[in-house]
């Protein structure tokens, strides 16, 4: 049997598979949330750069066939139909080439092809996945889904899939929607008419003649040890232009988006030049953050403190996960003024670990447009988001690119989830 259960974003789904969970409490119960870790030992020391910084990777960390390989130590499990599953499983992901990554040098979606892979191992009778298919490319969510069919039927396990798009939902799912939050504008206002009134993006501007490159990239390749992520890649970013940049799980976007934001050592050796200055010319990395405006899971998965909700939207003032300079009271304002143009306002004092993932990525997205920055990189910023908020964040996106002095890189695997401002692709193969 599989289950759906749907509803948007902070509406007690997570709550009422908490309450499930506890209830039916067994060492056959397997559940995967949407903050996918790395593991213990590797997350207690994760940052945001962690993951291309080949020097700070702890001995300890696992490779992909390493973790693959401690589930059948913690469950004991080892058969020869086990390791036939195994393989297979391994093989749907797409995953053959990763067996000897560091763990914590998987992209987003591959980490949650490793997830799933590590608890279909264990065999467990009743699965629940929170957001089960997010940051997996479309192949791969297809085939997932008829995974989960198979597994409900042959392997006679129960499955509850808790998803924020009806969209999502596989057309053989019992659906369970009982959720339904409103969040209330100030002064009841209405959502459209109060973000245009209240975009800082929308104001006019002069059109720009002669936009000049904002990244250039010539012959870029990226190695670590034995493996190339990226090969040759020449990309030139002009002002204005509205990128959306794509590509199959573990394909190397977000290692080429760290490159442009400074996250990557590897960008020093590379002929890249951002905002007009040659990468490696004496200027510091806080020079090139404090005109780029980012969101990332790699970011979502950084922040462990529990901050309030403003001081997240604050750190990005300051470019830095975490705040650490208090922001004075203008710097406050702004990030109201942020918060409420995504329709969040509400939740300024509250715990950042205490949202819903939902809310958590409205957080960062206000974060991310705080500034009004020069260049906007969007990195699956639709990552948990139901259907309304989704609509609401293309709509700022657009606002946002209505401005011809703006320029963006936006990365999604689902082709609904960008906004018509898109003029320009670059695929990864």
């Amino acid at each position: 049997m599989v289950i759906a259960i749907v509803g948007p974003n902070a509406s007690g789904k997570t709550r009422y598979v908490e309450q499930m969970r506890r209830q039916m409490a067994s060492d056959s119960v397997r559940y995967i949330a949407f903050c996918d870790s790395y593991g213990a030992q590797t997350d207690r020391a994760y940052y945001l750069q962690l993951r291309w910084n080949q020097h700070d990777i702890d001995q300890e960390t696992p490779t992909v066939a390493q973790a693959i390989e401690r589930t059948y130590t913690l469950t004991g499990n080892d058969t020869p139909q086990r390791r036939e599953y195994q393989q297979r499983l391994i093989a749907m992901m797409h995953l053959e080439d990763a067996l000897d990554k560091y763990v914590i040098q998987l992209s987003s979606g591959e980490l949650r092809k490793l997830q799933l892979i590590k608890t279909l191992l264990s065999h467990p009778r009743t699965l629940i996945i929170d957001n089960p298919f997010i940051g997996l490319d479309n192949p791969t969510r297809q085939l997932l889904k008829e995974l989960l069919r198979e597994l409900a039927e042959k392997e006679n396990i129960t499955i509850y899939l808790v998803v924020a798009r009806e969209s999502d939902v596989p057309d053989y799912a019992e659906v369970w929607s009982e959720w339904e939050v409103k969040r209330t504008l100030p002064n009841g206002q209405d959502e459209q008419k109060y973000r245009s009134l209240h975009s800082p993006f929308t104001s006019p501007s002069l059109p720009l003649h002669s936009p000049s490159p904002v990244v250039e990239m010539h012959h870029v390749t990226v190695r670590y040890g034995s493996r190339t992520i990226l090969n040759d890649i020449n990309w030139t970013i002009c002002q204005g232009e509205h990128w959306a940049l794509s590509g199959p799980n573990g394909s190397g976007k977000s290692t080429l988006l760290s490159l442009i934001c400074a996250d990557n050592p590897q960008g020093y050796a590379c002929d890249i030049s951002l905002f007009g200055r040659q990468r490696g010319t004496g200027e510091t990395i806080w020079d090139i953050k404090r005109r780029i405006g980012y969101v990332s899971p790699e970011m979502h998965r950084s922040y462990q403190r529990n901050l309030p909700a403003i001081q997240v939207v604050a750190s990005g003032l300051k470019d830095t996960v975490g705040l650490y300079v208090r922001p004075n009271e203008q710097e406050r304002e702004q990030c109201r003024q942020a918060m409420r143009l995504f329709a969040i306002g509400d939740l300024e004092q509250r715990s950042f670990l205490t949202l819903s993932s939902g809310e958590q990525r409205l957080v960062l997205l206000a974060r991310a447009f705080v500034k009004s920055p020069d260049l906007l990189i969007l990195d699956e910023p639709m990552h948990g988001l139901d259907d309304h908020n989704s609509e609401m964040v293309k709509a700022i996106i657009n606002d946002y690119c209505s401005k011809p002095e703006n320029t963006l890189i936006m990365v999604s695997h689902y082709e609904e989830e960008l906004p018509k401002c898109i003029n320009k692709r670059m695929e990864l193969k």
